[in-house]
């Protein structure tokens, strides 16, 4: 006897359809509180502040990856790079920030950033699925672009 434990494309489409849509809106919720909440001088403050080292570059970027490539997870466009950066991003919070501080979260600790490393590597390692506007282009440049 088999089992088969892979879901229909259509419900698998919609797994990774509800993960985008969280975990993308995850990332662009906290990429626009860097930028317009605690300004982008102030997330440089509070990046140097954490130890982490080229502040000045790195608190721009990880702000502007985290609201754009949030977003870019929502539409399903250029999901798999964005959702590999992503992943990269919070491993490094991992290492750099959270990690000192045990598990839990409300200790400042790393149990939601794994998720949401998590969900990402997901995203990367399969793609967006069929409900994406990627899936929209024509074939070839969905390979790049879904």
């Amino acid at each position: 006897m088999t089992t088969d434990t892979a879901a229909p494309a259509p419900l698998a489409s919609l797994g990774t359809l509800i993960l985008r849509l969280v975990a993308g809106g995850v990332f662009a919720m906290h990429g626009a509180q860097k930028v317009f909440d605690f300004t982008i001088p102030g997330t440089v403050s509070s990046f140097d502040a954490m130890g982490v080292p080229l502040a000045p570059a790195v608190a721009p970027a990880i702000a502007l990856l985290e609201l754009v490539g949030g977003a870019l997870l929502i539409l399903g466009v250029l999901s798999r790079i964005v959702a590999a950066l992503l992943a990269i991003d919070m491993l490094g919070a991992i290492a750099l920030v959270h990690a000192p501080a045990g598990f839990w979260v409300d200790a400042g600790g790393w149990e939601f950033v794994a998720v949401l490393a998590a969900a990402s590597a997901a995203l990367a390692l399969t793609g967006p699925g069929r409900f994406a506007v990627g899936e929209l282009l024509p074939r070839r440049p969905r390979r790049f672009l879904a």
